[in-house]
């Protein structure tokens, strides 16, 4: 059977919608300039055009359409939680979805003591470690601000856990998509401006971009992260026919795959990228860092992919497919 992965109608048009808002709203300066805030005004842009509320009951669209708006959002890097949002409006309840779809309400998904957007946050969604349950929680104390390499305001501290949320596991499987999305598609901008810079930068009278050291690896990244958000957009779609109720392991393992791709992909295209830009890739102000440093910061968020590799071994080794049966 086919399957055609290509955006529709409609969610080319989200992407170009999602696009539009950040050429105008959140563009690389201001990107640069939010260094260590939340980016309240392009946030509330982004609830205003309906992207925080993609398939929720407050909302429209689904899976596909979240890829859509992400890999828009992953071009700009634009800054905030969206992977935690993502994943909260699928465990909240209504009173707080709400909250969260209309942008009035921050929320921070962490397990403990790292408290992501923490300092931020109006809202506070716990998973334990081991990715088995969920709780609506509150800080306990002040929250400790910590630096964080993508200049996000992330903070320490603990939580005192409220009332237990369901569904977890479409959450975590809506998570692992959302962040494979938008690493795809900002590992893929990452690689275009490297590969713009091996064009134009010229060394012993020839564009580093004829040499195949600089040539070939970003043409086998380019490779990756098309792979990677390919899978995305596949999980997505075997996200978006499920029933609203504990996912197959199929769905599972096809989400925990786009998420190890597209995490292995965007951090080997930041590899890349930094070798080709060489010095002017690592300065604030260059073309590079910015994204780079935001590519890294959502690779390393929480939920941790510790239930990835066993979900896509259980599901796609011939193995342990037979001892299942």
């Amino acid at each position: 059977m086919s399957l055609d992965l290509d955006l529709d109608e409609g969610q080319q048009a989200l992407f170009d919608a999602v696009a539009r808002l950040c050429r105008d709203r959140c563009d690389d300066d201001a990107v640069r300039a939010l260094s260590g805030r939340f980016p309240r005004e392009p946030w509330r842009a982004l609830a205003e055009l309906g992207v925080l509320g993609i398939g929720t009951p407050e909302g429209e669209g689904g899976a596909l359409e979240m890829v859509a708006a992400l890999e828009a959002l992953g071009r700009a890097v634009f800054p905030g939680p969206l992977v935690a949002t993502f994943l909260a409006t699928r465990l909240l309840p209504e009173a707080e979805r709400v909250r969260v779809v209309s942008g009035e309400a921050v929320v921070c998904v962490a397990t403990p003591p790292e408290l992501p957007w923490g300092p931020d946050a109006d809202l506070f969604v716990e998973i334990e470690a081991g990715l088995e349950q969920a709780f609506l929680a509150e800080p306990r104390g002040e929250i400790e601000p910590v630096a964080t390499l993508g200049a996000e305001p992330w903070g320490r501290g603990e939580l005192v856990r409220a009332t237990p949320l369901e569904n977890l596991s479409v959450a975590l499987c809506t998570a692992d998509v959302a962040r494979a999305a938008y690493l795809a598609a900002a590992g893929r901008r990452l690689v275009e401006g490297a590969a713009e810079h091996a064009r134009t930068r010229r060394q012993f009278g020839r564009a580093i971009g004829e040499f195949q050291a600089v040539a070939h690896p970003l043409a086998d990244a380019v490779i990756a992260l098309d792979g990677a958000a390919l899978l995305a957009r596949a999980a997505a779609f075997r996200l978006d026919g499920l029933e609203p109720s504990t996912p197959a392991h199929e769905a599972v393992a096809w989400a925990a795959a786009a998420r190890l791709a597209a995490t292995r992909a965007a951090l080997d295209a930041v590899h890349v990228g930094h070798q080709v830009f060489g010095a002017v890739g690592i300065t604030l102000e260059g073309p590079a860092f910015h994204v780079s440093r935001r590519i890294r910061q959502v690779a390393s968020i929480p939920p941790s992919d510790h239930r990835a590799r066993p979900a896509i071994l259980a599901t796609f080794t011939p193995e342990l497919q037979e001892a299942r049966a």
